[in-house]
């Protein structure tokens, strides 16, 4: 279920090296019927059990499909694409279902809603040609300007059976007269070649100009559609911005923004607060994570999607807004907060979590343009407090800026390379080194799971590769791809284009392979540091694997000197 912080900040316009983890989404095709396989062959028992798990993928897929619930069906096909990596078939569904889920989106978000209405053919026109301009010069591997442009008649084909898409653009054509438009339209793409992307913005041209006689729909919209279509189908986490989703990323990007500090998610048709940043105006008032926001200002929330509330939330700093709540118990309640500034820490947890061992921890949630400052600040405390050995946790750390965590490391390693990162350009094709000045020699212990990911495999990659450190958990996410932030001049908008691959010190790609723990350790809990009257080794087995592994190699040190 995707989960939504409101922010309020919007940086520069230049573009800016992401190594981030984006949410995907789903789609709603046929199942393909498996071919019935000979009796007298004999299969053997893993590949049944793959057959098996393949044919459970497709079907739970189909069911999110059917239900049109498009968050957890594209979260279901991401997860699979770690156990089947190889299935086009399941790229194909993960790509059409991206078009239904950012299409929602995009028409729940005002900031597009208000784009629309303020760009003109001409203009958007000109910004789909921009976003191919970008997509020749930056992005990755040399673009396929045919698919792109099958790809946006691939999104206006979904957009026309949406029914938020024909009642934002007042659509009257019956559904016969859309699907001879769609027969038509797909005619004629057959024999159309598009070999630039001259001819890509021309495509575009032309379908809007025949929706607009044959269906009365605005060019505006096709063409955005589009240009969306050509986005999101690069990969995974390329996509075209809205005006709010690149503030958004900039609010990531920033560590502050102007808010309430809360982070929500839509769940049983009610939104709830999934948690609290500390020191934000929520978390100085009654708010607590799993109370339930009922109504934003009077408004009724039950049929209300995350990015509609972050918009009511927004606003200017110093004004205030008035939520009713639910809590865990049923209970409602009114509160009254006021919007002000919220810093994002980048490091949650800072603690002893064995004193008599010199055992300290940090929690570390994502690469940001203060993590350099905030771990140097942490570091330096626990060393007043005794720290003898480092475990940092990295699990469920989506990423962030690529500068981010190559200084994060070049803290803990002397001299080497921390990453490589390969692109189509020459420009993008850079090794990141470590310095030996102001390195932690301290013994580390690095935790990771599967949610690890991007920024946060870079680092951890680092320090398994130079065996500067153990590291623990459960192989890492495997998103080895680097993002750029490009604004766009024809609009508040803007894209997120892969414009690298990086890679470990040890020459091997994080893609689709992640980083294995040297220690690994499966866990069915999750962490659950907040509750002070149960002690890690209770509550966490990951982290009670890494400090025995810090008591056993002690011990075996003891054992060495006695037997000298």
């Amino acid at each position: 279920m995707r989960s939504h912080r409101n922010c309020l900040r919007l940086s520069n316009s230049k573009p800016i090296a992401l190594a981030v983890l984006a949410a995907v989404v789903a789609t709603l095709l046929v199942v393909t019927p498996v071919a019935r396989i000979p009796a007298q062959i004999q299969i053997p028992a893993e590949s049944m059990a793959e057959q098996d798990g393949w044919e459970a993928v497709l079907q739970r897929g189909q069911e999110l499909e059917t239900q049109r619930r498009w968050g957890e069906a594209l979260a279901h096909y991401e997860g699979a694409l770690r156990d089947f990596p190889n299935q086009r078939d399941l790229w194909e569904r993960l790509t059409r279902a991206r078009s239904h889920f950012d299409l929602a989106r995009r028409y729940e978000d005002q900031s597009y809603l208000v784009s629309l209405r303020l760009v003109d053919e001409q203009r958007a026109l000109e910004l789909y040609e921009e976003i191919l301009a970008k997509i020749e010069s930056h992005y990755v591997s040399p673009p396929d300007w045919q698919q792109l442009a099958e790809r946006g008649l691939t999104s206006l084909d979904i957009a026309l059976a949406d029914e938020a898409f024909c009642r934002q653009h007042a659509l009257q054509a019956d559904d016969p007269t859309i699907r001879t438009f769609q027969e038509n339209i797909h005619r004629r793409m057959k024999v159309t070649v598009v070999q630039t992307r001259q001819q890509a913005r021309e495509v575009a041209g032309n379908v809007a100009q025949a929706a607009q006689q044959k269906l009365n729909l605005s060019p505006t919209a096709t063409i955005l559609e589009f240009a969306c279509g050509a986005t999101s189908s690069l990969d995974q986490y390329s996509s075209f911005l809205t005006s709010n989703q690149l503030k958004d990323v900039f609010c990531q990007i920033e560590g502050n923004f102007v808010g309430l500090g809360i982070e929500l998610r839509a769940q049983q048709q009610s939104l709830e607060i999934v948690s609290i940043i500390r020191g934000s105006p929520a978390d100085q008032s009654e708010l607590r994570a799993g109370d339930r926001i009922i109504q934003v200002d009077g408004i009724e929330t039950d049929e209300m999607s995350t990015d509609e509330a972050a918009d009511l939330l927004k606003g200017a700093e110093g004004s205030w807004t008035e939520l009713r709540l639910r809590d865990t118990e049923g209970v409602e309640r009114q509160v009254r907060l006021m919007r002000r500034r919220v810093e994002v820490p980048s490091i949650e947890e800072v603690k002893m979590v064995d004193p008599d061992l010199g055992i300290a921890y940090i929690k570390l949630s994502s690469f940001q343009k203060t993590t350099s400052r905030d771990l140097d600040a942490a570091l330096w405390d626990l060393h007043r407090q005794g720290m003898q050995t480092l475990v940092v946790d990295l699990r469920g750390n989506p990423g962030g800026l690529l500068n981010a965590a190559v200084e994060a490391a070049d803290k803990f390693l002397p001299s080497g390379n921390i990453v490589s990162t390969r692109g189509r350009n020459a420009h993008e094709d850079f090794d990141y080194r470590a310095h030996s000045l102001g390195t932690w020699r301290v013994p580390l212990l690095v935790l990771i799971d599967h949610n690890t990911a991007s920024a946060s495999e870079i680092f951890a990659g680092a320090i398994r590769d130079h065996r500067r450190g153990t590291v623990v958990g459960q192989r890492s996410y495997g998103k080895g791809s680097v993002q750029g932030i490009f604004t766009l001049n024809a609009g508040d908008l803007g894209v997120r284009l892969t414009t690298a691959r990086f890679y470990a010190p040890g020459g091997h790609p994080i893609s689709r392979r992640g980083v294995a723990p040297d220690l690994l350790v499966q866990s069915t809990r999750k962490p659950d540091l907040d509750q002070p009257q149960r002690s890690p080794n209770e509550s966490d087995v990951v982290l009670q694997a890494a400090i025995q592994h810090v008591r056993n190699q002690q011990h075996a040190s003891q054992h060495q000197v006695r037997a000298h």
